[in-house]
């Protein structure tokens, strides 16, 4: 289990903490963790639609650095660390004009000072939108 303390995130925290910010701007709400990935979603509508009606990319963006940025957070020790994104990267496949985009976040390294993570985006019939990388530093909490 990639998890801190080697038990799941507190769900109930989990739903309760994407109101503020971007997340809560954008609507994005937990849906669920298990023992290597997080998953959140995101409504396309209006609020996330670039000019001709279409899931903005910067929106994917968003929703894919909040899905792998929580997801580290929950992998170090809150009281001595802090994640915060480096670097990102978006490849986007498909469009989507509406319902609900899910990014799944899961690890491929976590280290000391830098996790890598993966975050797959797809739509409601499951099919791959976006497909992301995340590289987030572990920083001192006193740097934060």
């Amino acid at each position: 289990m990639i998890w801190f303390g080697g038990q799941l995130p507190d769900e109930a925290f989990l739903r309760d903490s994407f109101g503020r910010g971007m997340p809560g701007f954008l609507d994005v709400e937990f849906v669920s963790v298990d023992e290597g990935a997080l998953t959140i979603r995101m409504p396309v509508n209006e609020k996330v639609h670039q000019p001709f009606g279409r899931l903005h990319g910067g929106a994917s963006v968003v929703l894919a650095e909040t899905a792998g940025s929580v997801a580290a957070a929950f992998c170090v020790d809150p009281s001595q660390f802090a994640c915060v994104g480096m670097e990102i990267n978006a490849n986007h496949i498909r469009p989507v004009r509406d319902g609900f985009v899910y990014a799944r976040a899961s690890a491929e390294a976590i280290g000391r000072t830098t996790h890598v993570w993966s975050i797959r985006i797809t739509d409601e019939a499951e099919r791959l939108v976006c497909v992301s990388r995340l590289t987030v530093a572990v920083i001192p909490i006193d740097r934060k």
